[in-house]
């Protein structure tokens, strides 16, 4: 049975089994505002921010990257506006762990306390390396990583896009220094089953590490506003499969969504990510999105149609872009 929330490993940080992914919050850059969504503003990002915390889905996850630090910013300026929401909420960030930062700990300790003064905290609830993209080893990282959280920066820690084999090494060395890796950002969702069959979630389980996963309703085409004759706009390309492959994974969704009361494909898919021990971190532009999202909590699929959807997901190609870079 699924919990109503989870505690990160070593940790007293408490986090939904739904939360926020915050990429496109400022990153014109990445999205191309005109092209991927001219509706996205301060006030309907006011608003998926509002509607998601009523809704109980308090986790909202950054990194230091998106909108070279405007997404954290716009956190940060929805915090300072309601210090009774702050002390509810959960934030996760993250640091770029770029080739050239030989220096990994006095690099990251840095842009922990760049983070820190843009989203106005004190310390952050989760801080998680953004892809396993270093030239240093796990034992620099996981120094670099107890140094921030002895300065008292970061209340728990984790990765991203780390395969089974670099997660229990980076779980090695963090246990080492006498602290436990707490999460493991990934791409899963319908459209990328892969990380459950190839024991990565297995890996997790054993570890301890919850899974986060981004992406989880593949950016918006497990939705069913997209389809063949009309595809998603933009740079949507993590696991990418063909518009008509995907249109019969939304058939399913609709058929399983249509036994449970009417609930949306979207919702079916984030149901399913957390019916696997996964927290979905999806994104909410507005307040329908954010309501939209929260309709996947308080119901659960039942064995007959989560072996439906496992026989119709598929398996998913994570691209070069996927290993450093996430999106809700």
């Amino acid at each position: 049975m699924t919990p109503d929330r989870y505690t990160l490993a070593g940790t007293d940080v408490s986090i939904p089994v739904l939360g926020v992914g915050t990429w496109a919050w400022g990153d014109r850059s990445t999205w191309g505002m005109g092209s991927y969504d001219t509706a996205l503003t301060r006030d309907s990002i006011r608003e998926a921010w509002d509607a998601s915390i009523d809704a109980g889905v308090t986790l909202f996850d950054t990194a230091e990257v998106y909108g070279g630090g405007e997404s954290e910013r716009i956190i940060g300026q929805l915090l300072a506006g309601d210090p009774q929401q702050a002390s509810t909420t959960t934030v996760a960030t993250k640091f770029m762990p770029s080739p050239w930062k030989v220096q990994v700990r006095g690099s990251l300790v840095k842009s922990v306390r760049a983070s820190l003064d843009r989203l106005g905290l004190p310390a952050v609830d989760l801080y998680q390396i953004h892809g396993p993209i270093s030239l240093r080893s796990h034992a620099a990282m996981a120094d670099a990583l107890a140094a921030a959280h002895q300065a008292g920066l970061v209340k728990a820690v984790g990765v991203s896009n780390y395969s089974a084999k670099e997660t229990r090494s980076m779980a090695e060395a963090l246990g080492a220094r006498g602290m436990r890796l707490a999460t493991n950002q990934i791409e899963f969702s319908l459209l990328r089953r892969s990380p459950e069959t190839s024991g990565l979630l297995a890996a997790c389980r054993e570890l301890g590490v919850l899974p986060l996963a981004y992406s989880p309703i593949g950016q918006g085409r497990l939705t069913g506003k997209y389809s063949a004759s009309h595809p998603p706009p933009g740079k949507r390309n993590f696991s990418k499969h063909p518009m008509a492959v995907v249109d019969g994974v939304v058939d399913e969704l609709r058929r399983i969504g249509d036994k449970y009361g009417g609930k949306l494909p979207s919702q079916v898919a984030l149901n399913w990510v957390i019916a696997k021990g996964v927290v979905p971190i999806p994104g909410a532009k507005n307040r329908h999105q954010a309501e939209e999202n929260a309709g996947a909590l308080g119901w659960s699929i039942d064995e007959e149609d989560m072996d439906r959807l496992d026989q119709t997901a598929l398996a998913g190609v994570r691209s070069l872009q996927g290993r450093m870079w996430q999106h809700g």
